[in-house]
């Protein structure tokens, strides 16, 4: 799915009793919000009566939130070596969107969309790799060895035939990717994003290129995922003419995203980058295959991390719902009016001693959780809970530019 394009239900939902967060100013009361069959607000106020053939969900005091959307997925399942099911991290995970970074090149997309994003009960968008293969064997075989791997003519066709769901252009900068070709794919990535009006996401990592040239070409509205990594000679706090180039990325429209993924999310370079005042501007998970029971395990475990490094509460909801939906151009203002689509997570924030990794390897002890309990999509109300590894999974990875286990 995407767009909100819910299926019919058969009678209204009604939500009772939830805290209003990430909606805005003027939203500190709890409500009930009907739903009518189109999955469409009916009506938000702070007390509405559920009526005959109605049904209901019970918040009990739950937080209500614009729906969770993770920037940075992969779910082109069949399609990649890599890839999870859309369900793996969606609706039960408490995320109401899905952004794919790059699974699918212009060779392959026609079959994302049609046997993935439109058969999803969540919605799902994606960014076109600039590679024609997309991520079909990642990491074993480039998307990005040299110029017979990109074909302006047919990235564009295929942009151009699918602007409904191609929300941006996928770049992996990274020498295990690219080689010695250093910042050329970048460049030719920031020239079609011009050329089709669409933002780029670049993939930052092991030099070269470098991190701070590759800031260096990109413009509002672009974005960089892995911001916080911890690999030689591209983190942030190893470097302080790299850390005042990301500031002044972040500065100018830049969007720093997470993209945890198996291999490219530091706690010392988080917490060091938040102390210092340069938080995310979207938090992202890059779940896939290699990194769903070693490091990452979902959406609300990677926004418990940074509220554990000290993001404020209100700012990690911002940061996985309006933000990111600003940045792929979603609706962001006046989500809880009438007539708009129903799109929310209701979730708690718990008490719980869990011990967690990041993609280093480094541990850490989470004494408070986001916990999904219901992904609302339209009059669906899909019961949500976190993803943790079963007994004997989530051990340490071998491979350190991907997170794959042998």
């Amino acid at each position: 799915m995407f767009a909100n394009r819910f299926p019919r239900a058969d009678r209204p939902l009604l939500i009772k009793g939830a805290r209003p967060v990430g909606f805005g100013d003027g939203l500190d009361q709890p409500i009930d919000v009907m739903i009518d069959e189109q999955g469409r607000i009916a009506e938000a106020a702070s007390a509405i009566a559920a009526g005959d053939g109605v049904e209901t969900v019970d918040a009990k005091g739950a937080f209500l939130s614009p729906g969770w959307t993770d920037l940075h997925v992969h779910v082109w399942y069949g399609g990649t070596d890599i890839s999870l099911r859309p369900e793996q991290c969606g609706a039960t995970r408490g995320v109401t969107t899905m952004v794919d970074a790059g699974s699918a090149g212009e060779a392959n997309f026609h079959g994302f969309r049609e046997f993935i994003i439109e058969p999803a009960k969540e919605n799902v968008y994606a960014f076109l790799n600039i590679g024609s293969i997309g991520l079909v064997a990642c990491n074993r075989v480039s998307e990005l060895i040299d110029m017979r791997s990109i074909d302006f003519d047919r990235i564009i066709a295929t942009a151009e035939a699918n602007r409904d769901v191609i929300i941006g252009l996928k770049v992996r900068a990274s020498h295990v990717i690219t080689g010695g070709w250093d910042l050329t794919p970048v460049r030719l990535a920031k020239k079609l994003g011009r050329i089709l009006k669409l933002p780029i996401m670049v993939h930052v990592g092991e030099p070269p290129p470098l991190y701070d040239d590759v800031l260096g070409l990109l413009s509002e509205g672009d974005i960089v995922t892995h911001c916080f990594n911890g690999k030689a000679g591209g983190s942030i706090i190893e470097d302080d003419d790299l850390y005042r180039l990301a500031e002044q990325a972040a500065a100018r429209g830049i969007v720093l995203d997470v993209g945890h993924g198996g291999a490219s999310f530091s706690f010392d370079v988080a917490k060091a980058a938040l102390e210092r005042g340069l938080p995310p501007a979207t938090i992202s998970t890059d779940l896939h295959n290699r990194s769903l029971d070693t490091s990452v395990w979902d959406m609300a475990t990677t926004m418990s991390k940074l509220l554990s490094l000290g993001m404020k509460f209100e700012d990690v909801v911002a940061a996985s719902t309006t933000a990111p939906r600003r940045a792929i151009r979603l609706p962001t203002e006046r989500l809880l009016d009438k007539g708009k689509p129903a799109e929310f997570t209701l979730f708690d924030v718990v008490d719980a001693d869990v011990t967690v990794r990041d993609s280093r390897g480094a541990l850490s002890t989470l004494h408070r959780l986001f916990e999904p309990r219901h992904a609302i999509l339209g009059a669906e109300a899909v019961a949500a809970h976190r993803h943790v590894p079963a007994e004997g999974e989530g051990g340490s990875h071998a491979c350190p530019h991907c997170g794959w286990k042998s």
